[in-house]
């Protein structure tokens, strides 16, 4: 190499080598250092952090029936503790170590900018000289806001703050802080922040328009955290002038309407939410759902069946199909508004069968059709809609009030279709033991022989399916060169048809000799064993199955008829004190009172039925029934309530002394003294009226006969108690035990 040449090569060594010094300040050494920092370390870590915001964007879905969230992040509190980089994070370690950390996105930035600091800050006489690095410190914080940890992100905004007063990226970073302190519950002082960011400092040096934009929007969440719900108004609706981030914007604009909405001023809801849906700015998902947030703050006038037409072109729209469950719903609430039951629910239907759906959006769709059902006085339709319901919610929404309100409800259902299903099994049953045994012969023939049809019907749909499908090649193609030989057993088609034709005749038969006798009784032992599934009878066909599953024990009879009785008395109580159904409660209690021979149920029967016609204004089947009481059990609780419905019956014994004597008794049950229990409390109760532990000394008493009485003695007391207090407690604790003593 000649001179010349060595010597330029030497020079730009040395440039290069004093250019990478970050101790002196020359233009040389500033332009070197703020390159390599953009385009090189900060780069890469910006491009971690973009990728970083897709993934949250990705991860966190919103809830459009709740107020969305007007920053779009889902924090996992699971997760908060992050990775802490050190001081010397990035240096002695090789491309290869770096690409095999673990580190998520975010965490990737921050090595990034803490390497950028560390490395290229040039720090002299206490100016910074890389124009790069309050950049680096920015991204720092923000790469900490995401990972949670909002504290050390404070402490890299401060030092931008701090440091670098007059750089570019100053006011973003007062927004960045304002959102730290958010975040940290530190409302009071983001909102001090923000203020003197837009009310000084844009006096003095004029603000971008862009940054306004980021600033109001912190300043609504700022305000709704302190639910100063004006205030959130206001700057949403400055934070949606501008309109420099599309994104932002839609959803500032969508959380305006939804709070307008709140505030019952339908009518801005409705201009918001039009606006919002016109706009062609605006993302996919915010306009659809502003069309039907614009649907949902429509009175139900005329203007409802223009809003219900646009709901049904939205739905023909092909392009809006992963948001069919929401309008399909929608447009059902409309035709409900409307009263067209009918095309309400088939739209409710459609939307649980939408393709892109989601648990809470069918949470609503099953509530819908279940009320629907319930105001038809369809209760069990009603309860397995109730029971969806339950059974798609996730635990997020478990406690939510409507969840809740539906969970109660569906209790009284989830009972009411128990016992509706004990009378119907039980009456079955009853009809057919009723039944002379010619009745029962010609019932049993009568269904044999439809149940034979329908099986064959099925048979041959399925055959006829068969049929159909190799007759259109049976997995070959017809026109194959398989199909195309002149023998009978080379040609697919005609073979596939001729199978099908065979089995219609035969059925399925087995390779074998002599395979058209169903009996093989002509052939070997081997034979016959080996054939017997075939010619086993099918039990569904044989009359004795039947017959012979029909009860002819006496108590197990009985047992049918009191858990009938006991069902009827339940339903008339479930019917007229939880759905106020007058009807249905009549209906039940009117035919308990006919079946039943019971005597010990006619005065409970009698009292509920004079109190629902005394509602009714039927004062002839009212008095009816009050003169049974009367007559028939003047001495009781019901007889005095009756005759002094407005005068607070007289207590003979203090409550405090009723309560002791139940001790007493209580005592001589625990020593085993059992007999002797029953006769206090049969002594003591001629004088005991209108006090809350009567049921306590019936259901004492009952327990008490079962210790020293047969089993069936015991369980008279018991259905005494039962059917007497059957709202209490203790009724319903005595019913337990009849089902346990049933069971044994």
């Amino acid at each position: 190499m000649k001179k010349g040449g060595k010597i330029i090569v030497f020079s730009v060594l040395v440039a290069i080598v004093y250019s990478c010094s970050v101790k002196k300040d020359a233009f040389l050494n500033r332009s070197y250092h703020a390159v390599t920092t953009k385009y090189n370390v900060l780069f890469n870590g910006e491009q971690a952090y973009l990728k970083g915001l897709e993934e949250i964007q990705e991860k966190h879905e919103d809830n459009f029936w709740k107020r969305l969230q007007i920053e779009p992040i889902t924090f996992d509190e699971s997760t908060i503790d992050a990775k802490v980089l050190t001081p010397g994070t990035g240096f002695n370690a090789g491309e290869e170590d770096e690409e095999n950390k673990n580190l998520t996105p975010f965490e990737k930035a921050e090595e990034k900018a803490v390497k950028a600091i560390q490395t290229h800050s040039m720090n002299i006489n206490g100016y910074e000289k890389n124009s790069q690095i309050d950049d680096a410190y920015l991204l720092l914080g923000k790469s900490r806001y995401y990972t949670q940890r909002f504290i050390p992100a404070l402490e890299a905004f401060n030092y931008v703050i701090v440091n670098y007063p007059k750089a570019n990226l100053n006011y973003e970073t007062r927004i960045w802080r304002a959102k730290a302190n958010i975040r940290l519950g530190n409302e009071k002082r983001a909102i001090q922040t923000l203020r003197l960011l837009l009310d000084v400092l844009d006096e003095t040096e004029k603000i971008g328009k862009s940054t306004k934009e980021q600033a109001y929007t912190a300043m609504a969440m700022a305000y709704e955290q302190t639910d100063t719900i004006q205030k959130v108004v206001d700057y949403l609706k400055l934070a949606t002038t501008t309109n420099y981030n599309k994104e932002q914007t839609a959803r500032n604009m969508f959380v305006l309407g939804q709070v307008y909405s709140e505030l019952d001023r339908k009518d801005s809801a409705r201009m918001v939410f039009k606006k919002l849906a016109e706009s062609r700015r605006a993302p996919d998902r915010f306009r659809i759902r502003a069309e039907i947030e614009y649907a949902k703050n429509t009175p139900n006038d005329s203007a409802s069946i223009v809003v219900l037409a646009r709901m049904k072109k939205l739905i023909k729209n092909t392009d809006n199909r992963k948001f069919l469950n929401a309008l399909y719903y929608q447009a059902g609430v409309l035709e409900e508004g409307r009263n067209n039951q009918e095309k309400a629910a088939e739209y409710y239907k459609r939307s649980l069968q939408a393709k892109h759906n989601n648990n809470y959006q069918k949470t609503y769709a099953y509530e819908r059709l279940a009320d629907m059902a319930f105001e038809k006085e369809d209760y069990l339709l009603a309860g397995s809609y109730y029971d969806s319901v339950m059974q798609v919610v996730s635990k997020e929404f478990d406690q939510e009030k409507r969840i809740r309100r539906i969970r109660r409800k569906n209790k009284g259902l989830t009972a009411l279709r128990k016992y509706e299903e004990t009378v119907k099994n039980n009456d079955s049953i009853l009809q057919l033991v009723a039944m002379t045994s010619d009745e029962r012969t010609s019932f049993f023939e009568s269904y044999i022989e439809k149940i034979k049809k329908e099986d064959e019907e099925k048979q041959q749909q399925l055959l006829n399916a068969q049929n159909f499908g190799n007759s259109f090649g049976g997995g070959a193609s017809i026109n194959s060169s398989a199909n195309k030989g002149k023998w009978y057993f080379y040609n697919t088609q005609a073979l596939n048809f001729g199978r099908g034709e065979f089995q219609k005749v035969w059925g399925t038969r087995p390779l074998e000799d002599n395979w058209r006798l169903s009996d093989k009784s002509i052939n070997t032992i081997d034979n016959t064993l080996a054939n017997t599934e075939e010619t086993k009878v099918n039990t569904r066909y044989q009359l004795s199955t039947y017959i012979d599953a029909i009860p002819t024990d006496e108590q197990t009879i009985t047992n049918l008829v009191l858990e009938r009785n006991d069902a009827l008395y339940q339903l008339g109580l479930i019917y007229k004190e939880q759905f106020i159904n007058h009807t249905l409660a009549i209906k039940n209690l009117e035919r308990l009172r006919e079946v039943s021979a019971d005597d010990k149920l006619e005065l409970p029967i009698s009292y509920h039925l004079y109190q629902i016609y005394k509602e009714q204004g039927d004062l002839v089947k009212s008095n009816e029934y009050k003169n049974t009481i009367l007559q028939k059990y003047p001495e009781t609780t019901f007889a005095q309530i009756i005759k002094n419905p407005d005068v607070k019956l007289v207590v003979e014994k203090k409550e405090d002394e009723i309560l002791n004597k139940y001790k007493e008794v209580y005592y001589l049950y625990k020593e085993n003294k059992f007999e002797e229990a029953v006769n206090e409390i049969d002594n003591f109760s001629s004088t005991l009226q209108n006090s809350n532990l009567i049921p306590k000394f019936a259901l004492l008493k009952a327990l008490a006969i079962g210790k020293y009485q047969d089993k069936e003695t015991y369980k008279k007391a018991l259905e005494f108690v039962a059917v007497s207090y059957a709202t209490t407690e203790e009724g319903k604790k005595a019913k337990e035990i009849i089902e346990q003593l049933n069971k044994t």
